[in-house]
């Protein structure tokens, strides 16, 4: 599993699992219309996933995204240690109880196609932060725009 999986699931957690629940049963159901036109067992498929499809989509959509402020705030408060998460990767991969050494710091921006100087680790982490936040953005988390740049 990539270091960003690693956070990404550290963060939307059990919310991430709940709302791929509802996701693929909504994924299913745009083909299973289509698939109820044709008589035989596909019309008995519809009618089953179909109602579960139908109320999970509607669930989903108002809590396709994770308040990724609100749960980072919330685990920093009860770490019992003070980590600047906001503004240090090496505190956000503590916070969340992974590993932050320089070594899966280079490994993460591998992933996320770093071009600059690893050995400047300064820069890197900065980048990286950034680039972290902007990838739970994308992944479906409510990240400020402060936390973006």
């Amino acid at each position: 599993m990539s270091i960003f999986s690693r956070i990404k699931d550290a963060i939307f957690g059990g919310s991430a699992t709940a709302q791929e629940a509802p996701q693929a049963p909504s994924a299913t159901a745009p083909p299973t219309p289509g698939s109820a036109a044709a008589p035989g067992a596909s019309g008995t498929t519809a009618s089953v996933p179909q109602g579960t499809a139908a109320s999970s989509a509607t669930s989903a959509t108002p809590m396709a995204q994770v308040d990724v402020e609100a749960v980072l705030t919330d685990r920093a408060a009860k770490k019992g240690q003070k980590l600047d998460w906001r503004k240090s990767i090496v505190d956000l991969m503590k916070l969340l109880d992974l590993d932050s050494s320089l070594d899966a710091r280079k490994e993460l921006a591998k992933e996320l196609n770093y071009t600059g100087d690893t050995s400047d680790s300064a820069s890197m982490n900065v980048w990286l932060r950034k680039q972290v936040m902007s990838k739970l953005a994308a992944s479906g988390g409510k990240v400020p725009d402060d936390l973006k740049d």
